[in-house]
């Protein structure tokens, strides 16, 4: 596997644990577990934008790693 498949998995198992944050603040009925679910999907979102920049910068910087 290429570094870039790699970061590109990591990737979509971070989206996974978003949607599953998610899913938990849905369903909770404490506010304070609310509360502390959605701060931490905010954490989450910013790690999967920011991978998300770096899966553009290295395609950008090996050809090879496009489209995987």
């Amino acid at each position: 596997m290429t570094i870039a498949s790699d970061v590109k998995q990591c990737l979509v198992s971070l989206k996974g644990v978003e949607a599953g944050l998610s899913n938990l603040a849905l369903r909770t009925q404490d506010d304070q577990s609310k509360q502390t679910l959605h701060e931490t999907m905010n954490v989450m979102n910013e790690i999967v934008t920011d991978l998300k920049n770096r899966v553009g910068e290295l395609e950008r910087e090996e050809a090879q790693y496009k489209g995987f």
